[in-house]
C-alpha cells in the first residue's frame, strides 16, 4: 500500500508510511511537544536517502512551517508532497483525556518539556561555544597581518616622536646656554632682563596658540600623544594600513571574546 496512516499506539501518534527508494512501509512515532514538521521531514530524508524534496500542506494548499510541531499538525487532515508525489493524510480523532486527568496531563506535559530543555540546555552551548571559537580564530587569521604592520608602523612613529621631544630638549639647551651666555659674558644682567620677559611671553603666546588649535592643555604627555598619532596615521595612509578595518576587526574579536566568556560562565553555571 502507498497509504500514509496515522494510528495512535501507546497514546502516541504512529505514522506509517512507504519510501520511496526501498518500496518499503516504515513507520515514524511522533513525540509530543517535541517534534515539528522540520524534524519528522528530516526523519524521513535520513531513512531515504531517496527522497530529494519532502514538504507538508495543509488541504488547501498552504506550506506549513517547519516550526510547527506535529502535535498541532495532527489534528487536521494534511498533504505530504515528496519528490513532486502528493499524498492525503486524514488524522483521526484522538481520544481525548477526561477532565478529571487534564490537570494531570498538563503538569506532566510541562514537566516532560522541563527536562527536554535542561538535558538539550548543554549540547547546543557547547554547539554555540564551537561556532564562536570558529569565529575568533577567523578573526585572527585576519588580523593577523594587519599585526604585523601596525607593529611596524608604531615602531617608526615612536622613533620619530622621541627624535621630535629630543629635538625640542636640545632646542630649550641651547636657549638657556645662550641667555646664560649673553647674561654673564655678552651683556649684563640689566639688558638681558627685558629679552627674558619677551622670551617668556612668546613662549606663552605659543602655548595658548596650542590650546586655540588642539583645544588640549600643553602637557608634555599630550603632545607626545597627539604627535604619535599624527606620524601613525601618516605611515599609515603611505603603507596602506585600513586604521577603520583594522578596530572593527578588534571590537568584533573583543565582541565575539566576551560573549565566549559568557557562555563559559553560564556552561560552567549549568554543570554545577
Amino acid at each position: 500500500s502507498t497509504d500514509i496512516t496515522v494510528n495512535y499506539r501507546h497514546g502516541l501518534p504512529l505514522i506509517t508510511l512507504t519510501l520511496p527508494s526501498r518500496k518499503e512501509r516504515c513507520q515514524f512515532v511522533v513525540r509530543p511537544m517535541l517534534s515539528t514538521v522540520g524534524s519528522f521531514l528530516q526523519d524521513i530524508q535520513d531513512e531515504d536517502k531517496g527522497v530529494k524534496t519532502a514538504a507538508i500542506f495543509t488541504t488547501d494548499g498552504s506550506e506549513i512551517p517547519a516550526s510547527t510541531l506535529m502535535d498541532v499538525l495532527l489534528m487536521k487532515d494534511f498533504k505530504l508532497v515528496i519528490n513532486e508525489i502528493e499524498y492525503d493524510v486524514q488524522c483521526p480523532q484522538k481520544e481525548k483525556p477526561s477532565n478529571v486527568h487534564m490537570p494531570e496531563m498538563e503538569s506532566v506535559k510541562s514537566l516532560v518539556h522541563g527536562l527536554f530543555t535542561v538535558l538539550h540546555l548543554e549540547e547546543s552551548q557547547k554547539k554555540r561555544e564551537q561556532h564562536l571559537l570558529e569565529k575568533i580564530d577567523h578573526l585572527k587569521e585576519q588580523l593577523q597581518p594587519l599585526e604585523q604592520v601596525r607593529a611596524r608602523i608604531e615602531a617608526r612613529s615612536e622613533a620619530k616622536t622621541s627624535g621630535l621631544l629630543w629635538a625640542g630638549l636640545a632646542l630649550l639647551s641651547v636657549q638657556g646656554g645662550a641667555m646664560a651666555w649673553l647674561t654673564w659674558w655678552v651683556y649684563s644682567w640689566d639688558i638681558m632682563e627685558p629679552v627674558t620677559y619677551f622670551l617668556t611671553f612668546t613662549n606663552s603666546m605659543i602655548f595658548f596658540a596650542y590650546f586655540i588649535v588642539t583645544r588640549q592643555n600643553y602637557t608634555y604627555t599630550s603632545v607626545r600623544s597627539r604627535q604619535f598619532l599624527q606620524f601613525f596615521h601618516k605611515k599609515s595612509q603611505q603603507q596602506h594600513f585600513d586604521v577603520e578595518q583594522y578596530n572593527k576587526l578588534k571590537d568584533d574579536l573583543a565582541m565575539v571574546s566576551f560573549c565566549k566568556y559568557i557562555l563559559w560562565l553560564v556552561l560552567f553555571g549549568t554543570q554545577d
